[in-house]
């Protein structure tokens, strides 16, 4: 079994659920967005979707595109999920570590974007239109910055998120009770 799961995804896909069902399990929860939101908060600048784009890009141009989970790699021990894997790099630098996994989680845009407004986060498009316009600025080819769908091309596992949280629930029990279960 895994010990340390990796989540990537487009945006408001239900990481967050998982890795919050994954805390309840046991699991120290890290997120590659906390590097991020440190760096932020230390240059005075707010914890707003656009800034955080900008600053991790920064990050990954300065230190490598791998730089944020060599980051976290200090923080992990024995049973770990690491949110918010965003590029490539990332996960090879991840796969260093004994039992590591990448989680790919996905759902459609449509519900996607009805999660996204029902969360209402500070910066999260209002539009569908601005919702999709802002996954293409996040897709970029460029190794220095985001790369979600490259990073989800790498996924161990998939879980499709278009059910209900019991289903994402069981989904997960699944996923950790390993296969042929």
């Amino acid at each position: 079994m895994p010990r340390v799961f990796g989540l990537t995804g487009p945006n408001a896909a239900g990481k967050g659920e998982v890795a919050a069902y994954l805390a309840e399990l046991g699991f120290a929860v890290h997120s590659l967005s906390d590097v991020v939101r440190e760096e932020a908060a230390a240059r005075g600048l707010g914890a707003e979707r656009e800034h955080l784009i900008r600053i991790g890009n920064e990050l990954r141009a300065a230190g490598g595109p791998g730089v944020l989970a060599r980051r976290i790699l200090p923080r992990l021990g024995r049973r770990d999920v690491v949110d918010s894997i965003r590029n490539p790099a990332e996960v090879e630098v991840l796969r260093e570590v004994e039992g590591f996994a990448l989680v790919g989680v996905t759902a459609k845009v449509e519900t996607r974007f009805a999660r996204s407004l029902a969360r209402a986060r500070p910066g999260d498009p209002r539009t569908l239109a601005a919702f999709e316009s802002r996954e293409c600025e996040e897709n970029s080819a460029d190794p220095a910055r985001q790369r979600l769908a490259a990073t989800f091309d790498l996924a161990d596992v998939v879980l499709n998120n278009d059910g209900t949280l019991a289903d994402l629930r069981a989904a997960v029990d699944s996923l950790i009770a390993g296969p042929g279960r």
